[in-house]
């Protein structure tokens, strides 16, 4: 009976379960001044993805001019189309950077003592909230990227106005060159505030991260929760929040999301994805299995390999 309670108890800690909600948490007045911080980033994110929607990227334009280079027209033609672009491509870069100064705001006020990061994410949903529609809008950047035409052509090298010198044209053709560039950032800045924070705990980011994917799995695989969505779409922000946690824990966390230690029921939240319509999680699959830095380890378990094969 006493080890059957342990295992219990172990399950319940591991796999937290409360409703947060993502469709109307207000900020208190303790968590009005980081809000407002995030909110002038996440403001402009519908626009950054407007703008990404609508690149189309000048590769016929370039390619002319390359192959002609004697043709001044040509040449022209391809400098008017790739100036505009790169102006939007650093626009893109730059808002990556200001995405990466919200997300350790957020961070570091979900895992600062004396409550636990699932008191944190419990008192605090509105900055649980945010953090959440940073990860959205990043698994969606990402989605559009591929394929980008052009970028690293379009970035290469050039000096318009001012606007972008070499070296800053050399940190957007690191930027670009990723798969999923918004991604990488926000892995990267995880990793750099769990480096920075000296003084604290590993386990108040990583609990942060896994208590959300928890919070997500069960809000996704329980009707009861489900039905308190007022639209369909906030399933899909749920399932791209998932993820993106996840990847991060995968990132930050010594022996990553996938091993059978993981405070994160990996095996669970994959089923929850794979039993969506397969349009809706193709993209956060491959994810899963492309952008995470454990999968191929050998402590993750045969069965969770399979499953995303």
């Amino acid at each position: 009976m006493g080890n059957l309670l342990k295992v219990l108890t172990r399950e319940i800690e591991n796999y937290p379960h409360f409703f947060l909600d993502f469709e109307n948490a207000q900020p208190t007045d303790c968590e009005r001044d980081v809000w407002n911080q995030v909110n002038t980033v996440l403001q402009d994110s519908e626009s950054i993805l407007s703008g990404l929607q609508a690149y189309k990227g000048a590769g016929q334009e370039i390619r002319d001019a390359i192959q002609n280079p004697n043709d001044m027209l040509l040449q022209e033609r391809a400098w008017n189309s790739v100036c505009p672009l790169v102006i939007r491509l650093k626009k893109f870069y730059a808002f990556s950077l200001r995405l990466e100064k919200a997300l350790q705001s957020l961070l570091e006020s979900l895992t600062c003592p004396p409550y636990t990061p699932m008191q944190h994410l419990e008192k605090e949903q509105a900055l649980a909230k945010q953090f959440a529609e940073i990860l959205h809008f990043t698994l969606r950047f990402d989605e559009l990227k591929v394929p980008f035409p052009c970028s690293q052509a379009a970035v290469n090298g050039l000096d318009i106005e001012n606007e972008v010198n070499n070296e800053m044209a050399n940190r957007m053709s690191l930027f670009y060159a990723e798969a999923t560039p918004m991604l990488k950032t926000l892995s990267n800045a995880t990793t750099s505030f769990v480096t920075e924070n000296k003084t604290l705990p590993l386990e108040n980011t990583t609990d942060c991260l896994s208590t959300m994917a928890s919070v997500c799995k069960v809000m996704l695989e329980t009707p009861e929760y489900t039905s308190r969505f007022n639209s369909e779409d906030t399933l899909l922000f749920c399932m791209r929040v998932m993820v993106g946690v996840i990847i991060l824990y995968d990132h930050v966390h010594p022996n990553g999301a996938f091993t059978r230690s993981s405070k994160i029921d990996m095996k669970g939240c994959i089923k929850v994805l794979k039993e969506q319509p397969a349009d809706n999680v193709e993209g956060l699959l491959n994810a899963l299995k492309f952008t995470t830095k454990h999968l191929n380890d050998e402590s993750t378990p045969k069965n969770i390999k399979t499953m995303l094969q």
